[in-house]
């Protein structure tokens, strides 16, 4: 891969219209896209994490869309390796390629690397995600303030898997996971153009209410219904899927779940945010103005 190639990152919130804007730019660059989420790798799940549509998937080929299933083990570090080994195969016919996602961890990974952290018992990681499993975010969320408050002052305290890796480093190497995190980065063979859209958060939010509307329309609940017996993976334990447990129960009305998904979206897409405006290389467009030859020129 020489230096003339370009890897085009089109970041930002969740329902800020990422997808249609990278179609049209890998359209014009004749090349494709490899989406960055954490969540639309997965087979099995489709409509809760708006996966693009069929139409959308054969305009312009991706990568890393449905490409695992939820028994599979994915973090940053696999993206990392699937992605990289993706763009050299891509950049010996392409000079360009268009890379999609909100996952701020795995677009970090590809642009910059891991930190190297230290290989943890297997069995600490099972015994972490029993008794979650059985005692729930609390635990988890209690377990890591006391036993890493570095970290709890400073992570995704809503974000299960990420509490439970933290909690594994600490107890497999009795020091905290942040102290690991300042690796120097990496600098890859070709260049890196960082676009993120955004737009005014009221906006934002009603996007958000009424694609959480249209996911239960299409059929969120039975893709979730079948999913039941997988709940428990860490796949499954995301917006959109777990707010559904209690319904199933009978314990709450269909409503509130809608109410709890559209919330935990909204609050999703404020994390996305915070994470992305600390990120000086990117250059942020107003995503109801922003054109191809903002990009590429005409």
């Amino acid at each position: 891969m020489s230096l003339v190639k370009t890897v085009y990152i089109i970041v930002g919130p969740t329902a800020v219209g990422k997808t249609a804007f990278a179609i049209s730019l890998a359209q014009a660059l004749h090349t494709e896209i490899i989406s960055a989420d954490a969540r639309q790798c997965y087979q099995e799940m489709n409509i809760g994490v708006a996966r693009p549509s069929k139409s959308e998937l054969e305009a312009v080929p991706h990568h890393f869309i449905a490409s695992h299933t939820i028994q599979d083990t994915i973090n940053a570090s696999v993206f990392e390796c699937y992605a990289l080994d993706k763009a050299e195969a891509l950049f010996k016919t392409k000079d360009a390629i268009v890379m999609l996602g909100g996952t701020g961890l795995y677009i970090k990974a590809f642009c910059e690397g891991l930190d190297m952290i230290p290989e943890i018992d297997p069995k600490i990681r099972a015994e972490i995600i029993q008794q979650y499993e059985k005692l729930g975010l609390r635990w988890l969320q209690k377990e890591l303030s006391v036993k890493d408050p570095i970290y709890w002052e400073k992570g995704e305290q809503q974000n299960p898997q990420r509490l439970m890796r933290a909690l594994e480093v600490k107890l497999g190497t009795g020091e905290s996971i942040v102290n690991f995190q300042h690796k120097n980065k990496i600098t890859r063979p070709f260049n890196i153009v960082k676009i993120g859209l955004e737009m005014p958060r009221e906006m934002l939010y009603d996007r958000i209410n009424q694609r959480v509307m249209n996911m239960v329309e299409e059929g969120l609940e039975q893709e979730v219904k079948s999913l039941l017996p997988h709940l428990q993976l860490n796949a499954l334990q995301t917006v959109g899927y777990s707010e559904w447990q209690p319904f199933f129960d009978g314990k709450v009305e269909k409503s509130r779940v809608i109410e709890l998904i559209q919330q935990n979206t909204r609050h999703y897409a404020k994390r996305q945010m915070t994470w992305f405006k600390k990120d000086p290389e990117i250059k942020w467009y107003l995503a109801s103005s922003i054109t191809i030859d903002h990009i590429i020129g005409g």
